[in-house]
């Protein structure tokens, strides 16, 4: 009996224990859900204002970041920035991201007809909405607003750029009114366009037509555009020396500036009789059938001089090699970098992309190109003087001429 009734005892001093130890986790997992769940403390100080040097539809938001934010317990995982066109309107999403974030830039789209669409000078009001772990539980900020976005007329973090373009009109305007006043400005000497002559004298001696490829790019491509110059100082001399002249054209348009551009040297050189329409003609748009109507001409008419200076592609090779198996003077010039290696192995003289252009003032001599040109030439060697400076001071560690230079979007 006795055995029985401690039997019992035990048994309910040992569960009263268990209870207890029971209940006690039980109230420990109540204080640390509760602690969970708890609100956070909203982000202070929150201000908005128009984004700096843009076309408008953009705000720049900043604020202080929640006292809970990577506080021990992490409450604030994140934040959700909100926009409405009044204090007591309907809020809008407009940007999430997380802890720790203190700034936002909230760009619209320009056109009216995007859903993302942000009008200029509108009133908008921002709240900042902090998150935890719980859906249900954050805590907005305060309301901002209101505040309107606008464009600038001006960025003034491109004010280098201004200084540069100022600066480069300034020199090419001055060397403008120096060669109309008569100013002999130096070019060097460009071998190649000083061969026209010679390569117009050989083919009137032997009696053979001069070709002239102006490639296939448009009439409104500057190398074309460069090469109609070239071609105008090519047929005046022709028509001087009364040699034949075989223009075959890629693009219609080209064809009919061509003309005109022949048909004025023609005149030019008191000659306006021997002009022919047949000199400039249209072949076909298709390159390579292009290619092989040049090709063609060049094998039967076999001329003494071949001149490419235009816009060139794959076809300079065909070209080049096919004239250089007629036996012919080949002087070419492209602003087309990959088709310059062709040209130099398979020609006698190549105009190396900008050669091209400075050809046009170096044959004319024409106050306007001619100015143009040595406003180039300062330009550059001002780039590289600077470029040099700033390469010893960066060495240096003299940041501050850099900082001079920095451009923003």
């Amino acid at each position: 009996m006795k055995l029985k009734t401690l039997i019992v005892l035990s048994c309910m001093l040992l569960g009263g224990s268990v209870f207890s130890a029971a209940q006690e986790v039980t109230d420990a997992t109540a204080l640390t859900d509760t602690a969970a769940v708890a609100a956070p403390r909203p982000i202070a100080d929150l201000f908005a204002r128009d984004s700096e040097n843009d076309h408008g539809h953009s705000l720049t938001l900043s604020w202080t970041i929640s006292p809970d934010d990577g506080a021990g317990q992490m409450n604030v995982i994140g934040y959700e920035l909100y926009r409405a066109l009044s204090p007591d309107g309907e809020f809008e999403l407009r940007g999430k991201f997380p802890f720790g974030a203190a700034s936002y830039i909230d760009v619209g789209a320009k056109e009216k007809e995007s859903s993302q669409y942000s009008p200029d000078h509108t009133d908008f009001y921002y709240k900042v909405r902090a998150l935890t772990s719980d859906p249900e539980v954050f805590t907005d900020s305060e309301i901002f607003g209101p505040v309107q976005s606008y464009g600038q007329w001006f960025n003034t973090g491109r004010i280098p750029v201004l200084v540069f373009v100022i600066g480069f009109l300034t020199t090419t305007v001055i060397l403008i009114r120096r060669a109309r006043g008569g100013a002999d400005l130096f070019v060097r000497r460009l071998p190649g366009i000083e061969a026209v002559d010679e390569a117009i004298g050989r083919a009137t001696e032997m009696g053979k037509p001069i070709l002239y490829v102006l490639g296939l790019g448009t009439a409104a491509d500057i190398a074309t555009i460069a090469s109609y110059t070239i071609l105008g100082r090519v047929a005046k001399k022709v028509a001087e020396y009364q040699t034949g002249l075989i223009v075959p054209c890629y693009d219609p348009v080209t064809m009919t500036v061509a003309q005109e551009t022949v048909k004025t040297a023609y005149a030019d050189a008191g000659r306006p009789d021997a002009y022919s329409e047949d000199m400039v003609y249209f072949v076909t748009q298709s390159q390579f059938a292009y290619v092989a109507a040049v090709n063609g001409t060049m094998l039967r008419e076999r001329p003494a001089t071949n001149i490419y200076m235009g816009k060139f592609f794959a076809e300079s090779l065909i070209l080049a090699e096919t004239g250089a198996f007629a036996g012919s003077i080949q002087i070419s010039g492209t602003d087309e970098i990959a088709q310059i290696p062709f040209f130099v192995v398979a020609c006698d003289y190549t105009l190396i992309g900008e050669e091209l252009y400075a050809a046009s003032a170096y044959l004319g001599r024409e106050p306007l190109l001619l100015g143009s040109l040595k406003a180039q030439d300062y330009a550059k060697a001002a780039v590289i003087l600077l470029a040099i400076i700033g390469f010893l001071t960066m060495n240096f560690g003299l940041e501050g001429f850099k900082e001079l230079f920095y451009i923003s979007n």
